[in-house]
């Protein structure tokens, strides 16, 4: 049996996200194909996810330099203790499906500070004499986009950075099995956006099968 987490990172409904419409369905087919998996979402927008900031910083520091978690103020243990979960969630899995929308040419900040979450050193990845090595092996990712316009291709393919950021990260941690589908063109294609949808689903629901 796997454990799947399906990680979104949008504050709409499904009714309202094509992004999410889309992931919805995919998770769908994942679970009539793969009954015997577990599927947890990490709802990115319901959960608590510290940034990392000073009490953060000052709190590893005081960790790593033989402190006691005791001599932690209330913050610093609190936040710790969210980023450690968060952590521990994420190495257990298997698979991860992130589905999010494209923001000013990325992704939402929460997905940004979920991936800071994971990336730690000796955890999910560690330095050697031959450069970093990543310790999430023989795990597969999936990520689903939604924009209004066209990225995959053309003049503005080069302003994609969710998909590309996305998979240098997990790449980076050792999770290099790595794809993406595009659900684009929404703001341009006037009646044919429930077309581009319809198609999306129908790919997201064919890759769930093999993923």
């Amino acid at each position: 049996m796997s454990t799947v987490l399906y990680i979104t990172a949008h504050p709409g409904s499904p009714e309202a996200s094509y992004s999410l419409s889309v992931g919805e369905q995919f998770v769908q087919a994942y679970q009539e194909s793969h009954p015997e998996d577990q599927v947890v979402h990490v709802d990115l927008y319901q959960r608590s996810i510290p940034h990392i900031d000073s009490d953060v910083l000052e709190a590893w520091g005081k960790l790593q330099t033989g402190g006691s978690f005791d001599q932690l103020t209330a913050a610093q243990q609190q936040k710790v203790t969210q980023l450690n979960q968060l952590l521990d969630e994420f190495v257990a899995a298997d698979k991860y499906v992130f589905v999010a929308p494209m923001w000013n040419f990325s992704y939402p900040p929460v997905l940004k500070a979920y991936i800071d979450s994971f990336c730690v050193r000796a955890k999910t990845f560690k330095y050697t004499e031959n450069g970093p090595v990543g310790l999430l092996q023989n795990k597969k990712a999936f990520y689903i986009q939604a924009s209004g316009g066209v990225y995959s291709e053309g003049p503005v393919a080069d302003r994609e950075n969710g998909s590309r950021h996305l998979k240098t990260v997990l790449n980076f941690v050792g999770i290099t099995d790595f794809d993406h589908l595009f659900v684009e063109g929404l703001s341009t294609a006037g009646d044919r956006a429930p077309l581009i949808k319809a198609a999306a689903i129908d790919k997201a629901r064919s890759a769930a099968g093999n993923f």
